[in-house]
């Protein structure tokens, strides 16, 4: 029998060109590196609205964060996060929290279910919401050795 795997997810529009772009990327690739990929991801969706920081083509952008920061977590297609061309997932993150990206590096917890959590603005470090994210990996965790 098949069991499903629960996940943590951090959805993140991401930028290459920014000024929160070192810090957040070596953050989150650490995040990934010391909760993922079974219980965690990133899920990083490129994107161009804010200040035209992510002007390559997907492929560019791929490479860009795997070689220079290593980067493990998916990366989606570059999208279009806020307004009437946002995409559905996106569309979703907004109506759960009530909070729209303005500026690159925007991060939404979602729990195991699907539920939106939180939201955080770029100014936030990836540091001050890992307590957030290791506490619901943890429950998934715990209720996975409950089960066993």
């Amino acid at each position: 029998m098949c069991s499903l795997v629960l996940q943590v997810s951090l959805v993140v529009n991401v930028a290459s060109e920014c000024g929160y772009t070192d810090s957040h990327y070596k953050a989150l690739q650490q995040l990934q590196r010391d909760l993922g990929p079974y219980h965690f991801n990133v899920l990083a969706f490129p994107c161009n609205q804010f200040g035209q920081q992510e002007p390559d083509t997907n492929k560019e952008i791929e490479s860009f964060a795997r070689k220079t920061y290593g980067a493990s977590f998916p990366m989606f297609s570059k999208i279009t996060v806020s307004g009437a061309g946002a995409i559905p997932a996106f569309k979703y993150l907004i109506e759960s929290t009530g909070e729209e990206p303005t500026w690159n590096f925007w991060k939404y917890l979602v729990d195991p279910n699907g539920k939106v959590v939180k939201a955080w603005d770029s100014t936030v470090s990836v540091e001050e919401i890992r307590p957030h994210i290791t506490e619901l990996v943890r429950k998934i965790i715990l209720k996975k050795k409950d089960e066993l």
